[in-house]
């Protein structure tokens, strides 16, 4: 009778998959024994492997170019790390490894190009997409960073007044963008984009603030929709009717060159995820070349900017199993010795999923279970999976169970508060990173010590 853990994930999922496979019992995540972290670290933990940012960078410039070379492209392909996905000093300097851009979103991103300018990580030549609603100080720092030679700094236009504010504040000729006012899906509450410019605005925008100016040049268009890239007829329509908004700027403006498609590539939130990304590249850059080359325009350079898929698979959340509470007849509870609101805030403030698997017992019979959190409050809790309404776990013995969420590593940290006041104070966890030697063995370093209830006592006050 097939009623172990293992039996349920094998007969349910190809398995194991790249990254996951069971040694023992055990979960391996890339080939790194997780019950050997937790011996050495306890829990709760937070891990980043490092070198699966470097390895997501490097397959989507595979695909970008391979789908370039099919169609016989004339334009090139630039890769931009999204800033906001996660902005730790271990993030920026694993991908810069990799010979790509940034895009930033507010004033203090600004400082960190700064950071990691005068750390010898980047130099001045590097694309630097500034996206966002613009402030004052954001709109200085930026001004600031073109002013002092830091000549691919494109700001993108999200509103017509903020074209002013570069005049008075910037001193030399810079590139600018534009970013469309994308038309939501019908089942958004608003119809249009709060960011940006409307379709129809923006040539006669063009004509009559920018053309005229002869400190700006328009470089780039930025489009983004907010579901994501998603082979739907939604996104199709958007990526056209942005194409055309393109070809008719080219046309009167021969310094455009560049279209900024945004981010949008899911991460894998379940073992039964699947999304063709080398279809949908292709057919990005063939749609791209074949409205162009109906209008008689060259094809623009192609960016994107790509955040959570950077660096989202890299993170994984690991839990202890304090106590199982039997509520009712049917609801068996796991306590966690956390809080979701505290370290997954996603799972908690938009029902966000992960990847969800115990580190030991897959040899245990299993039952469906609830998780909870260790707050009083009501939300704190965890009871469904991206592909069914359900969890699944191990029962429980006389050893401790620890179980792991995975691909946690876009948002959770910066949503959470890091370092600052957390739920019913529940502190954050320690927090390691791993990556690998030259040999290609893994390694392990403290980046953060569980948070303290000093800490917390000196931000309150006390």
């Amino acid at each position: 009778m097939k009623n172990k853990y293992i039996d349920l994930i094998e007969q349910t999922f190809e398995f194991p998959q790249d990254e996951f496979s069971v040694v023992d019992n055990e979960l391996n995540f890339h080939d790194v024994p997780l019950m050997d972290l937790i011996k050495q670290y306890g829990t709760p933990l937070k891990i980043s492997y490092l070198p699966k940012i470097t390895s997501q960078i490097q397959r989507a410039k595979r695909l970008f170019n391979v789908a370039m070379a099919k169609v016989d492209y004339n334009g090139n392909y630039n890769y931009c790390y999204c800033t906001k996905s996660s902005h730790f000093s271990f993030v920026l300097e694993e991908a810069l490894k990799n010979d790509i851009n940034l895009e930033t979103s507010s004033a203090y991103d600004i400082h960190i190009i700064r950071a990691l300018y005068e750390a010898g990580l980047m130099n001045k030549d590097i694309y630097i997409i500034c996206n966002g609603f613009k402030r004052p100080q954001y709109v200085e720092n930026i001004a600031d960073l073109i002013n002092d030679g830091f000549i691919n700094t494109i700001p993108v236009v999200d509103n017509k007044e903020e074209l002013d504010l570069y005049d008075e504040s910037i001193n030399k000729s810079c590139n600018i963008g534009i970013r469309i006012a994308a038309e939501e899906e019908p089942k958004f509450d608003f119809y249009t984009s709060r960011l940006g410019i409307r379709y129809n605005d923006i040539l006669d925008f063009y004509l009559e603030k920018i053309k005229p100016n002869k400190k700006f040049h328009l470089k780039m268009l930025h489009f983004f929709i907010n579901t994501g890239i998603k082979d739907t007829s939604y996104y199709w329509s958007e990526l056209n009717k942005c194409l055309n908004v393109y070809c008719e700027l080219k046309k009167v403006c021969p310094e455009l060159d560049s279209l900024n498609i945004g981010g949008g590539f899911p991460i894998k939130n379940s073992l039964a995820f699947n999304y063709d990304y080398e279809y949908m590249t292709e057919e990005i850059v063939a749609q791209i070349k074949h409205i162009c080359n109906q209008q008689g325009i060259e094809e623009p350079n192609i960016f994107t900017e790509f955040g959570s898929f950077t660096v989202g698979e890299s993170g994984a959340i690991l839990y202890s199993i304090t106590n199982q509470k039997k509520q009712n007849d049917r609801e068996s509870w796991y306590m966690i010795d956390s809080s979701f609101i505290t370290t997954l805030p996603d799972t908690w403030g938009i029902n966000q999923r992960y990847i969800m698997l115990p580190i030991n017992n897959w040899d245990k019979e299993y039952q469906r279970v609830f998780l909870g959190g260790l707050t009083c409050d009501s939300e704190d809790y965890y009871n469904s999976e991206a592909h069914q309404n359900a969890i699944y776990l191990p029962k429980l013995g006389e050893d401790t169970q620890y179980i792991g969420f995975f691909h946690t590593g876009a948002y959770q940290e910066s949503l959470g508060g890091y370092g600052g006041i957390q739920h019913c104070l529940i502190p954050a966890p320690k927090h390691i990173l791993i990556d690998r030697d030259t040999n290609n063995e893994y390694y392990t370093r403290l980046f953060a010590k569980e948070q303290s209830y000093r800490s917390m006592m000196r931000i309150l006050g006390y």
